[in-house]
C-alpha cells in the first residue's frame, strides 16, 4: 500500500488554511490510475474459475509456451 508520504503530495489550501485539493506529480498520478485500472480488473475477475500454479506451469509448458 502506498502512504500519502510516499507520494509526495502537495496541498492546496483556501485561506482558512484547510486542504481543498492535492497536487501530484504526472508520474505518480500515473501510477495511481494503473493501480486503479488493475484494482478494477480483479474485482471483475475475483469470480473467475482458478488453477493451481501447478496446473498453469504445465499448461504453459504443454503449449510450448514455457521451457521444460
Amino acid at each position: 500500500m502506498v502512504s500519502v508520504k510516499e507520494l509526495d503530495v502537495q496541498y492546496v489550501t483556501n485561506q482558512a488554511g484547510e486542504k481543498t485539493a492535492v497536487i501530484l506529480t504526472l508520474a505518480n498520478f500515473h501510477g495511481l490510475l494503473e493501480d486503479l485500472e488493475d484494482l478494477s480488473l480483479a474485482a471483475e475477475r475475483r469470480d473467475e474459475p482458478t488453477i493451481s500454479h501447478a496446473d498453469l506451469l504445465a499448461e504453459l509448458k504443454q503449449d510450448g509456451l514455457l521451457q521444460h
